[in-house]
């Protein structure tokens, strides 16, 4: 906590003050003072979307999406009860079973925000019927690549391309089971779009659905972001 913090008010999480500045979110207070809230679908430099519901918190007792919600001066969030760790446990079972996560053989893997939640949640078992979907590769582009099993539709990508890099390449298509990650081009394929490999977009992806060519495992056991993440607290 900063010395100013004293200046600023405060709202209660887990029983801790958490000091507030205008226009935070829960999250964003959170973070600022030190506390991680699990999220998939929120990265500071776009705006939020509460695609995932992994941040959900209880607001005074009802729950809320912490990426979204502005923080309320006295109010009380939880983080982390019984209810909301089973919660997302089984929101992380889902999206296992419901793409395609081998993490062992990713080359995003200790670097993979999807699997860095599921361990921290415990998740050792998939809970339920592996739907392994039957979506190809898109191996199109000449630097970047395209694994669709992978898509958790966090839809990072989509407000990176249109917020920070100005191309409207990605777009979100279909409903339930069939939603799918839709590309800007004349084929629908990323090879034809206008993604450069130095795009935000490129790099946003929090598993490994967009992932640049020719640098996969680039980063040593012990060295990528989320290795010993619970021991470095």
């Amino acid at each position: 906590m900063s010395p100013d913090a004293a200046e600023f008010p405060t709202f209660e999480l887990d029983g801790v003050a958490v000091p507030l500045q205008p226009g935070d979110t829960i999250l964003q207070a959170a973070r600022r003072a030190g506390h991680d809230i699990a999220h998939l679908c929120w990265d500071a430099r776009v705006s939020p979307s509460a695609s995932c519901r992994l941040c959900t918190v209880l607001l005074d007792g009802r729950p809320v999406a912490a990426c979204v919600t502005p923080a309320q001066p006295g109010s009380s969030v939880q983080a982390h009860t019984p209810a909301l760790a089973l919660q997302r446990l089984r929101l992380l079972q889902m999206l296992f079973v419901e793409g395609r996560h081998f993490c062992p053989g990713c080359e995003r893997s200790g670097a993979c925000r999807l699997q860095h939640e599921a361990q921290r949640a415990g998740m050792t078992d998939l809970h339920f019927e592996l739907l392994d979907p039957d979506r190809r590769v898109d191996a199109s582009h000449p630097d970047v690549w395209f694994e669709p099993a992978r898509c958790i539709l966090c839809q990072l990508c989509v407000r990176a391309s249109a917020e920070l890099d100005g191309k409207h390449v990605f777009a979100i298509g279909g409903h339930g089971l069939g939603a799918h990650l839709l590309i800007d081009s004349p084929s629908g394929r990323l090879g034809d779009s206008a993604l450069s490999v130095h795009d935000h977009a490129a790099h946003i992806c929090p598993v490994g659905a967009l992932l640049p060519k020719r640098v996969g495992f680039a980063q040593p056991i012990g060295r990528r972001p989320f290795d010993d993440a619970e021991t470095r607290g």
